[in-house]
């Protein structure tokens, strides 16, 4: 399974303009993707630069063969009562088992701007790597707090997915919102995570968790079972350091290249992955796409 993940910045390159077939077609040309995620995608929000239309319309019509999924992390409305949204979306030419919106943390911070934060997930059906759940997200830009509370509440959500795939609940009528869902312990999250590798934050998303599952309740048998993010880079690369994935040619937020853009894999996936590379000629963004290979 090949993966893209990218902060498109509104698909608005380096030369200002907004151009989703740029975004589409120099994704195409990194590889022939299964799944594309992209942050900072934009709907009603003429007041950016460049103007942007309605983007999750556009990506689906220039991705045939994809199914297309939207989740604002901002759904308001202009003055005049127009929506307004922006946030992450995911593409995927895989069958589709499951879709969950999770509002992440917004603790207040009054001394830097701030906006509502999410991470959606597309539970998709792999050939050879069966149910796993694609998740990606965009975390607080300005604000430590918030972006540490986040870092962690990602964290939790995979916890929360593992020990339902561990115990699943118990099945209604499949034709009732309570039948059997794909809960899968495998799980792959990507997207602008807007800390550096030697960030808190960096190591609070990937502490260890313990997950205990009751085998045989009437014995009381307990299986104890350690899960985690696992940063994908240095799982294929070692110690070769992250190739920078914003700044790189737009210093306009900063003097130096930085690496913020990551893909962390499940614990139970890290034996799967193949390879992870970032584009690093692309100027259709402000940030540089990365690319993971699977199975």
């Amino acid at each position: 399974m090949k993966l893209i993940t990218w902060n498109t910045q509104w698909c608005c390159g380096t030369d200002g303009n907004i151009n989703p077939e740029r975004i589409v077609a120099d994704a195409r040309a990194m590889a022939d993707f299964d799944v594309l995620c992209l942050q900072e995608i934009s709907s009603g929000f003429d007041s950016l630069a460049g103007q942007p239309a309605d983007q999750p319309a556009q990506l689906q019509a220039l991705l045939p063969g994809y199914r297309v999924f939207f989740g604002a992390a901002v759904d308001s409305f202009d003055a005049q009562g127009r929506p307004q949204r922006f946030g992450n979306l995911i593409a995927t030419r895989l069958p589709v088992a499951q879709v969950q919106h999770h509002p992440l943390p917004w603790p207040a911070d009054s001394r830097v701007p701030s906006m509502a934060r999410m991470c959606s997930s597309v539970t998709v059906m792999d050939p050879t790597l069966g149910a796993l759940r694609v998740l990606t997200t965009h975390l607080a830009y300005y604000s430590h707090p918030q972006r540490l509370a986040q870092a962690l509440a990602l964290r939790d959500l995979h916890a929360q997915a593992c020990a339902l795939a561990l115990q699943p609940p118990q099945p209604e009528s499949q034709q009732s919102p309570f039948r059997a869902q794909a809960h899968t312990m495998q799980a792959l999250l990507c997207g602008d995570f807007n800390f550096a590798p030697d960030a808190p934050e960096y190591s609070a998303i990937q502490e260890p968790f313990l997950l205990i599952a009751h085998m045989e309740q009437a014995l009381a048998a307990i299986e104890h079972r350690s899960e985690a993010w696992c940063d994908a880079w240095p799982l294929v690369r070692g110690s070769t350091p992250h190739p920078p994935t914003f700044r790189l040619f737009d210093r306009s937020h900063g003097p130096e290249p930085v690496a913020c853009d990551f893909v962390f894999v499940s614990q139970s996936l890290a034996a799967q992955v193949r390879s992870v590379s970032v584009n690093l000629d692309t100027q259709a963004s402000d940030h540089q796409p990365v690319l993971i290979d699977l199975g």
